[in-house]
């Protein structure tokens, strides 16, 4: 009987596939596509950016214009120095048109396997598709799966509640009280957002008390700082800030925002970036935005705080982080750690999972943007060196 198997390209002929359109995998196609290895965008939706059509309105970056370009073009000044989320949009779409990346919008990968040869890797795809790739990057976003508390007696809240990711701006919630959930850069914003916006009571619920940092102080950025810091032993910064946060940002424990217990670059190696201050400081201070304890369940149309205090506001707004949502696709590969993370990222693959790369799966101090540039750099470095040395055997 004749094999009708397809006959598979030589592994060096074959494209290596990015996963994801956002700034992680244009960043990694255009490095690529610099040191002549095809790479071929593969984004689930329509355009590519889309996490960042999601986010809400007023969003900006909290890094600096010139420090959050990547490679090969640099971010326009007429954008400014702090980007604002559609100019971020504008970019990424130039971003891919001036590199003429091979982008392939509307298929979405679902599943990741060794290839059949056992020389690269076959991706499983929207409608049946199946590709086979000599190198795959993961980058599908450290913001994929909203992430919404299982709090006891949510589904029977009569009020409105909805993930952070669902917010766009202040004008539906004008004139209604509202509590936000989580006091992370996303919470504290959408908190100044909504009192700005006109809502009658903004209340903020938090469990671990934050870090708070100056976006810029006498011109000099936080990020600037955070890239000083990165490569310092932990317990030096957390020394080095202590004295900082007391000259710079006020005390509110009165206001019942108190300083955190713990160090800031320790809170980091644990996910917590500090909170880059756009108003929430003085929203406090003036009482616009009420810090409360944080929530442990809905009762009786209620709200339950760990404090034992029972609110009722007509809206909820959790600002509760996201999942990576790796498990679908890459799951059974051995190559994530316990909490759902890619346990490499950028030029380092997994030892069981030659070929396989992850990019934007940190939450760095020194700016997502900088370290997608940079990550990009290494990865296509690392899969060049590995093409060179299949083109030749």
């Amino acid at each position: 009987m004749a094999d009708t198997t397809p006959p598979q390209a030589p592994h060096h002929d074959r494209p290596v596939y990015v996963i994801g359109g956002g700034p992680g995998g244009l960043s990694v196609a255009a490095a690529l596509r610099a040191r002549g290895v095809r790479a071929v965008v593969l984004e689930k939706s329509d355009r590519v950016g889309a996490s960042w059509r999601g986010h809400y309105d007023r969003l900006r970056l909290h890094t600096t214009r010139r420090l959050s370009a990547l490679p090969g073009l640099a971010i326009p000044r007429a954008f400014g120095r702090w980007v604002s989320r559609d100019n971020v949009l504008r970019y990424l779409e130039k971003y891919a048109e001036f590199h003429q990346l091979e982008t392939v919008t509307g298929v979405e990968v679902s599943h990741l396997e060794p290839a059949p040869d056992g020389s690269g890797w076959l991706l499983h795809a929207t409608g049946g598709r199946q590709l086979t790739g000599s190198a795959v990057v993961v980058a599908t976003g450290y913001n994929h799966t909203p992430h919404l508390p299982d709090w006891p007696g949510r589904d029977a809240y009569a009020g409105e509640l909805l993930h952070a990711s669902a917010y766009r701006d202040a004008g539906p919630y004008a004139g209604k009280d509202v509590l936000v959930v989580g006091v992370g850069n996303t919470g504290a914003e959408i908190a100044v957002d909504l009192v700005e916006g006109g809502a009658s009571r903004v209340r903020l619920a938090v469990r671990t008390a934050p870090h708070i940092v100056r976006r810029s102080t006498a011109g000099w950025p936080a990020q600037l700082s955070g890239i000083l810091c990165r490569r310092l032993p932990v317990s030096v910064v957390d020394r080095i800030a202590r004295p900082l946060a007391k000259v710079s940002v006020p005390d509110l424990a009165e206001q019942g925002l108190p300083r955190p217990d713990t160090g800031l670059y320790s809170r980091v190696g644990e996910g917590a970036i500090p909170v880059q201050d756009v108003g929430l400081i003085d929203a406090v201070r003036k009482g616009r935005v009420e810090p409360v304890a944080a929530v442990e369940s809905f009762e009786d149309g209620k709200v339950a705080l760990a404090d034992g205090t029972r609110i009722g506001p007509e809206v909820v707004i959790a600002a509760t982080g996201y999942r990576r949502g790796l498990e679908p696709l890459v799951g059974d590969l051995g190559v994530l750690d316990e909490r759902g993370a890619p346990v490499v990222h950028g030029a380092r693959t997994p030892r069981t999972a030659p070929g396989l790369y992850f990019t934007g799966f940190t939450n760095p101090i020194s700016g997502m943007l900088r370290e997608l540039a940079l990550d990009a750099e290494k990865i296509a470095k690392a899969v060049s060196r590995t093409h060179a040395h299949q083109g030749k055997s």
